[in-house]
């Protein structure tokens, strides 16, 4: 009895695990089956690697075939182990040397013709490669480029099933076809991102210091918010720009979040970078494309694409209620869950959410020209479409008037998202270094007993007074007292200052 033996590796979300590609060769009517928990897309690999073998000369065994991919109780997806399959059928039929490859990955779609063809996930693939040891990889060499971005690891492009079976050790009819250039995708500045217009400068923005002021202390302390105010106001061009002003991605934020993008098959459209990702989904977008969806292995959404950076929802009141709430999961946790019938998928959710809204359904509240033909009740209903667990996550509710002044002088006197940046950036070091003990990273992940117990007890007077007045609830406090502690942390203090908490409230309670 002859048993091939070959690697390759399967993904549920972005955990990867090794699969033992084992064929038998038994004597019996001519058969071939996958078995091991494929999809469908894996059991028509029969076909394919069928056809892809005879192209190298390779006779199909005219008996019993069995492919078994362990670990059998895992779910495996995707035509991505038809390489693996081939050269293990090969090696059980004898036709290759050495049909173990305990050292050696072999990634790759098989075409009809034996051509190899790209894969989508590679990045999460080869990170779980380098740390479980496999020195080697053999892929499409069409995703040489990608696989370059992970250092440690042996990489064998091919575009040929020959080329494979040549690397092994094994004789085959050769192929032959020219071989085009490659884009490699590069680890970016920080300032641009392949596959997105560039975003802009925040001294773009006319006016709004206010809101300007409201955003640069959202990215300094990791604070969700929420924009107020009538259309043209500039609530969307100033949440566009709020990548900008947060920190850059260290090399493992880059390559986790490219890793989704692998994932997705985006990667080469946007190139590795390390500028905060930003995704503005449509208010129809559904509740499946928020948070991923799909059959069998459930795939990312909106809400893990902006894993890192900034999830915007324009007109988040137009948003369905239960894509609203699915926001409620990851606010919390900073990861969402997916289940399916065979498997639950979880996957990184940590971003910052960016929301506007207008303040009644048809816009002119603030608009004194237009009058507003919206009744009061209308008004209610519509900003009560954001519910109040989801409003009691945000930090900062703030409102965003209309512009009424078209001075240059006021322009050229803002600041640039490069100078805000470096305040964010120094109050951001300010604050992990304070937590480094407790393990967070900043202000809005940080308890409020904590915070409590370590400001002064003349500086909280701001709060004990909202409370008796009802402005706020107890988790609103701590809310507005996270505030404090980041706008001291960009003042340079080493603990909030009455000023700071009455700013931090005025942040977190609109008007």
């Amino acid at each position: 009895m002859r048993i091939g033996s070959s690697m390759s590796v399967g993904l549920i979300g972005l955990r990867a695990f090794t699969i033992r590609t084992q064929a038998f060769v038994s004597p019996g009517l001519p058969y071939f089956s996958i078995i091991g928990l494929p999809d469908t897309s894996l059991g028509e690999a029969r076909e394919r690697v069928k056809a892809a073998t005879s192209t190298v000369g390779f006779r199909w065994p005219q008996t019993r075939v069995t492919v078994n991919l362990s670990p059998a109780s895992l779910p495996k997806r995707g035509s991505g182990h038809d390489l693996a399959i081939a050269i293990a059928v090969m090696g059980a039929s004898g036709n290759l040397p050495h049909p173990e490859n305990d050292d050696m990955l072999l990634l790759g779609e098989l075409n009809l013709d034996g051509t190899v063809l790209p894969i989508t996930g590679l990045l999460p693939i080869l990170l779980h490669a380098r740390e479980e040891g496999i020195t080697r990889v053999v892929m499409p060499q069409e995703n040489v480029s990608e696989a370059e971005l992970v250092h440690g690891v042996e990489i064998h492009g091919i575009r040929h099933l020959s080329e494979a079976i040549h690397l092994l050790g094994g004789t085959c009819t050769p192929h032959h076809f020219e071989k085009s250039p490659l884009k490699t995708p590069s680890l970016g500045n920080g300032t641009e991102q392949l596959g997105t217009p560039p975003i802009g400068d925040m001294n773009e923005v006319l006016g709004q210091n206010t809101a300007k002021r409201s955003l640069e202390v959202a990215a300094a302390g990791g604070h969700h918010v929420l924009m107020v105010g009538p259309p043209g106001a500039g609530k969307t061009m100033l949440a566009s720009r709020l990548p900008g002003i947060m920190p850059l991605l260290d090399e493992r934020q880059a390559l986790e979040i490219a890793s989704v993008r692998s994932l997705c098959g985006t990667l080469p459209l946007y190139g590795m970078s390390t500028l905060p990702p930003f995704e503005a989904p449509h208010h129809t977008a559904s509740t499946a494309a928020l948070a991923g969806g799909g059959s069998g292995i459930a795939q990312p959404g909106a809400i893990t694409r902006a894993h890192g950076g900034v999830l915007f929802l324009d007109e988040a009141p137009e948003f369905s209620s239960r894509s609203l709430q699915v926001l409620r999961e990851p606010l919390e946790t900073g990861s969402i869950t997916l289940s399916r019938s065979r498997s639950a998928t979880i996957y990184p959710a940590e971003f910052l959410l960016a929301m506007a809204a207008n303040p009644c359904p048809c816009g002119n509240y603030w608009d004194q020209a237009k009058a507003c033909k919206c009744s009061p009740r209308e008004r209610m209903r519509y900003m009560s479409r954001l519910s109040g667990p989801l409003l009691d996550r945000i930090d900062i509710q703030i409102d965003v008037p209309p512009v009424e002044s078209l001075s240059l002088r006021q322009q050229s006197a803002s600041e640039s998202s490069a100078t805000i940046r470096e305040r964010v950036v120094q109050a951001r070091s300010c604050a992990r270094e304070r937590f480094s003990e407790f393990g967070w990273r900043c202000n809005a992940q940080a308890q409020g007993q904590w915070l409590r117990r370590n400001t002064g007890t003349s500086a909280l007077s701001p709060l004990s007074e909202a409370l008796r007045a009802r402005r706020l609830s107890l988790r609103g406090a701590d809310r507005a007292l996270r505030l404090a502690w980041t706008i001291a942390d960009l003042a340079g203090r080493t603990s909030p200052t009455i000023s700071d908490i009455s700013e931090g409230i005025s942040m977190r309670t609109r008007r």
